[in-house]
């Protein structure tokens, strides 16, 4: 039995899946854990690239979004402990270790998460450093302890909590994705454990660091975002929508900060979603 199953979602990015395989397999190798990549799509490319670094390749036909992937990761996989990451990740030297540790240090919790930080390897955008880089990140300080969330690219799951509490919704995409799952097992008494000292680096290329191609991935992000919201019957009103619209326009001019345009190309996507689908 594998020590622990590593399960990466991916559709159609093998170079972004290459540095993840690259820092990611000889940690497997050296830990005794396999490596699942979910080729969300077929593309011949990524499934060449996931077997030179000897990792499982399984085709996911037709594309099902990330829950669906994670779902077909989790019934292959032969371990009891399922490691969530995605592929355009770093995982630096002794991630992989300090994870696997840090779940053997905390038997009675379930799901582990650790560090998340950001890497615009272009720069990425001018900004005033008042905000939070424009790609996702998780900082819940210096030592380990219990937390209300992490994030799927930086994650742990017992095979245990899968069975109570069920499959990743599938329906739900891109945003919320795994907090949906998240949720459900903390209703159910679940505890969620950070690792500080399991942390990786979540990379933008420099091509996919440019302001125009942050602020289309924020505009398709918020969309997604409104969904979620809804779905969790959590989503605000039309005037604060406008608000935080007007907020990050306001921010742009006052700060000068390149970031604001991604900050408000999510809230615009935010009421793009509301307008076409209004909440019930």
């Amino acid at each position: 039995m594998p020590t622990a199953t590593i399960v990466i979602p991916t559709r159609s990015r093998p170079a972004y899946l290459d540095v993840a395989l690259a820092t990611i397999a000889p940690q497997a190798r050296e830990a005794g854990a396999e490596v699942l990549v979910l080729n969300d799509g077929g593309d011949a490319a990524t499934a060449q690239v996931a077997a030179r670094h000897g990792a499982t390749v399984l085709e996911v036909p037709a594309p099902g979004g990330a829950n669906a992937a994670r779902n077909a990761g989790i019934e292959a996989a032969r371990s009891d402990l399922i490691v969530l990451t995605d592929d355009d990740i770093d995982a630096p030297d002794g991630w992989l270790k300090a994870l696997l540790d840090g779940v053997a240090a905390a038997p009675d919790h379930d799901v582990f998460g650790g560090p998340i930080r950001a890497c615009l390897e272009g720069g990425g955008p001018r900004s005033c450093g008042r905000e939070s880089p424009p790609i996702t990140t998780l900082d819940r300080g210096p030592g380990d302890r219990d937390v209300e969330l992490v994030w799927s690219a930086n994650m742990a799951i017992r095979r245990r909590a899968v069975q109570r509490i069920g499959r990743f919704d599938e329906s739900i995409r891109v945003r919320g994705d795994e907090e949906d799952w998240e949720r459900r097992y903390i209703a159910q008494g679940g505890r969620v454990r950070y690792i500080a000292g399991a942390g990786l680096v979540h990379r933008r290329t420099a091509s996919d660091s440019r302001l125009g191609r942050l602020a289309r991935a924020a505009y398709a992000q918020g969309r997604a975002a409104r969904r979620y919201d809804v779905h969790k019957r959590a989503a605000p009103g039309p005037a604060r929508e406008v608000r935080v619209l007007l907020g990050c326009v306001w921010h742009i001019v006052r700060r000068r900060c390149a970031n604001g345009v991604v900050l408000a190309a999510h809230a615009a996507g935010r009421l793009r979603e509301m307008a076409s689908r209004p909440s019930p």
